[in-house]
Formats: structure tokens, sequence, C-alpha cells
């Protein structure tokens, strides 16, 4: 029996124990959103700080997003082509398209005809009669071309290999248009590689800077939200309160914050890629896959934006708390 009134206290103590914590943070919640609510000016300016870093960092992922697009989409045009004689047979043909194949850096392959060329380029200069009445009068020069898809056009050596060594390769190659991969073209292309490498990494640079930039503004928009409060922190010390239920509301309010934020931050950052679009297209800028992948998890991204927005308010006030609550402080 006495064993029964032990456990039976036990679990009352505990109840009454997770009842107090509940109770403050309760408690905690509702300073929090007093303080939120009680001084105007520095709610506003907060909030807008806490926008600004929030929409920066949105801005940076769109823009990051559209470059890797727009790359991609360009690395897609880029011309990696090999040109077979106009009499190589099929067969041997497919047997070249085989040996490429085989190559790592190789994604894909595609083969236009003679006939398909010759076809192509009736369509291109069909309002041109002289060019028009020249091809009809010559005999069919059109070559084999053999396009190709790499992982990165930055590395290109596997195919000058297979076209300086394989035999297969050599003896069916057009003597009059070198692989669109070598000399001059060649040249070309590592150049627009470059450039698109130095690009993407110019983003990611520029991204990690303008995030840590806004990070220490709201971290001393905060802090300095805490320091006009000083006084009440010191009261509450004096009270016998702990450093938690002293922390409690300033996390709470900047956790209001990079709510209300991320919400402003995420309409305004869809809006303006909305508004921008229609301008990007007009200069070749592949704008689209982020607008449909944005548009789809757009839920995700306001999530994902209140996440970042209450983990910099936590972040920042625990910072910024810390001074205040040292024990000689």
């Amino acid at each position: 029996m006495g064993k029964k009134k032990k456990v039976d206290s036990k679990v009352l103590s505990q109840q009454k124990a997770r009842r107090r914590q509940w109770i403050t943070f309760v408690r905690m919640c509702r300073y929090g959103v007093n303080n939120f609510s009680r001084n105007a000016w520095l709610t506003i300016a907060a909030t807008a700080v806490m926008t600004i870093t929030l929409l920066v960092i949105l801005a940076s992922v769109i823009a990051q997003s559209v470059l890797n697009s727009t790359l991609e989409d360009f690395r897609d045009k880029v011309s990696m082509s090999i040109y077979l004689k106009n009499q190589t047979k099929q067969e041997d043909v497919n047997k070249v398209v085989a040996e490429v194949n085989k190559l790592d850096s190789v994604i894909e392959t595609s083969v236009k005809t003679p006939a398909q060329a010759r076809e192509e380029f009736i369509q291109a200069n069909k309002n041109s009669s002289n060019t028009l009445d020249a091809i009809k009068e010559a005999s069919n020069q059109f070559f084999w071309t053999i396009s190709i898809k790499v992982v990165d056009i930055n590395d290109t050596s596997q195919l000058v290999g297979l076209v300086e060594n394989s035999k297969t390769v050599k003896e069916h190659l057009d003597p009059g248009h070198a692989p669109s991969f070598a000399g001059d073209r060649r040249a070309s292309i590592e150049s627009i590689a470059r450039t698109a490498t130095f690009l993407q990494r110019i983003g990611i640079i520029a991204s990690s800077v303008f995030v840590v930039i806004s990070t220490l503004i709201i971290f001393n928009t905060i802090r300095m939200a805490i320091f006009n409060r000083r006084e009440e922190i010191q009261m509450m010390k004096l009270i016998g309160a702990d450093r938690s239920f002293i922390r409690g509301p300033f996390i709470v309010e900047a956790v209001v914050y990079g709510v209300f934020a991320a919400l402003i931050a995420t309409g305004l950052g869809y809006t303006l890629l909305y508004l921008a679009a229609p301008a990007l297209r007009k200069f070749g800028v592949a704008v689209e896959p982020t607008l449909q992948l944005g548009t789809y998890y757009i839920g995700f991204v306001l999530l994902a934006m209140i996440i970042v927005g209450a983990l910099i308010g936590v972040v920042s006030s625990v910072l910024a708390t810390r001074r205040y609550l040292k024990p000689n402080s």
C-alpha cells in the first residue's frame, strides 16, 4: 500500500512539473507576442531587416537556379559533332556510333543522314532561289553528322582521343570537316565552358556574401532591441527568474519576426520573379524550369523560409541575450 502511494505521489509530481513547464512555455510565448506588438517602430524595423535578409537568401537561391538552368541549356546547344564522309554506309556509321557510345563522357548520340542534312539546308534557304537552283543542279555532297552530348563540355579529351586513335573513326571521317571539338572550334568550346564555370562560382560567392551580411544586420537589429529592454532583464534576474525564462520571450519574439518576414519575403520574391520572367526570356535566360519548380513546390519554399527565418531569429536572440544573462552583468 505504501509503495503504491509512493508511485502515485511520483506520478502526480511529474504531472505537476509538466504542467508548470507548460504554463511557463505559454507565458513566454505570450510575453514574446506582447513584446512583438508593444513597440511598433522596433517591430517594423526588425521585421523589415529580417524580410530583406530572407529576400536576399531567396533571391540568391532563385538566381543560382536560373543560372544553372541557363548554363545547362547553353551547354546542350554547344555543338559536339563528328562528320563522316557522304559515301559512308549505314553499317559503318553504326560502328562509329557504337565506338562513341562506349566513352564514359558521352551521354547520348544522334545521327543525321546526308539526305536529312540536304533537306534541312533547303528548308533554311527556301527563300533564296539561286541557292535552291544550285542545290538541285549539284550532286549530294552533304555528309553524315553524329551529334554528341557529353557530361562536361570542359572535358573533351576522350572524344579527341577516339578521333585520333580509333581506326574505325579515322577511316570514315570527312577530311573537309574537322570535328566540332577539335582545332579552333575546340578552343571556342573550352572558352565558353570556362566562362560558364566562372559565372557559377561568382553566383555562389555572391550569394554567400549577401547571406552573411544580411545575417549580421539582423543580429545587430535584434541585439539593439534587447539592449533597449536591458532593464527588464535586470529586473527579472533580481526576482529570481531563470535564464531560460528570461531568454524565452526574446526568442519567441524573434521567431515571430521570422514568420512574418518569411511570408512577406516569399510573396515579394515570387512576385519579382514572375514580373522579371518576360524580360529574362527575351535575353535567352532559361527561367522556365525555375518558375515551374518554384510554383509546384511553393508550399515547401514557404516552409523552408519560415524555418530559416525562425532559425536566424533564435540564433541571434541566444547570442544577443548571452551578454545580459551573465551572473555579473
